[in-house]
């Protein structure tokens, strides 16, 4: 399967996935439509699946336009079916979406929002995760409790060290300043931190990131980690309340 970033509103990112064998084209989260035809046209790709991992419009808001202007059938969310526009195939947890000869396992993710799913291609080592996790950081809890989101974290990050992360979001600058300034000795974070700087330096996109570096650096990843439970002041706390503690300093980090 190949992968193409398409960049999106400001911050977004939408993927462009293709099946050369099918030619079966999907695009993950279009939170708009042209520049999503212009990078498939631009391949010579033929739209016919369009992918949501959560209602939010910022992933959904080019859904109608694409749908009308090539056919593409719209796959997202069961739990979320009467908020995603122009919903054709409702996935739950465990099912199974297949681009072309490419298989996805659905995994429901809540927290983000109460219906978020992510889209796991084990054979091309490629997690599509929405705004649940980030590189070095994660979403806000809009609809989801810190258990919940805890949750979520725990599946994805037990997934194999080698597993592409694809999410909705360029945030990798600022949550490796925020990551920083709750875990300043931690040498994995500090040398992602420095490969990020001179990555955004170049003007070039940090995602994908790999499910192994997060794991040692992300610090929404280790709220089970008795050094960073004790830094934010939450020493044996169970590690979804550590967890909730280091998102709610990331919700006021200036």
């Amino acid at each position: 399967m190949q992968i193409a970033l398409v960049p999106l509103l400001t911050d977004n990112y939408g993927y462009l996935l293709h099946d050369p064998a099918s030619g079966d084209t999907g695009i993950v989260d279009p939170s708009e439509a042209a520049p999503v035809l212009a990078a498939a046209a631009a391949r010579g790709w033929r739209l016919t699946h369009i992918i949501n991992t959560h209602h939010h419009h910022d992933h959904t808001g080019g859904n109608l336009t694409l749908k009308e202007a090539t056919g593409a059938a719209i796959v997202g969310p069961a739990p979320d079916r009467e908020r995603i526009p122009g919903i054709d195939i409702a996935l739950d947890e465990g099912e199974t979406f297949r681009l072309g000869g490419a298989a996805a396992e659905i995994l429901f993710i809540p927290g983000h929002t109460k219906g978020h799913i992510a889209f796991h291609f084990r054979g091309e080592k490629a997690l599509f995760c929405g705004d649940t996790l980030f590189s070095l950081g994660c979403g806000r809890m809009f609809e989801g409790t810190a258990p919940m989101m805890w949750a979520s974290l725990d599946k994805l990050r037990n997934l194999p060290a080698e597993t592409r992360i694809y999410c909705g979001h360029e945030y990798t600058a600022a949550n490796a300043r925020f990551a920083v300034s709750i875990d300043p000795e931690n040498a994995a974070l500090r040398k992602r931190e420095a490969a990020v700087a001179a990555i955004r330096g170049r003007g070039e996109p940090t995602i994908p990131s790999l499910m192994g570096e997060e794991r040692a650096a992300n610090p929404f990843l280790r709220a089970d980690d008795p050094g960073l439970a004790a830094a934010v002041g939450k020493p044996d706390a169970p590690p979804a309340e550590v967890f909730g503690e280091i998102r709610r300093r990331k919700d006021n980090f200036r």
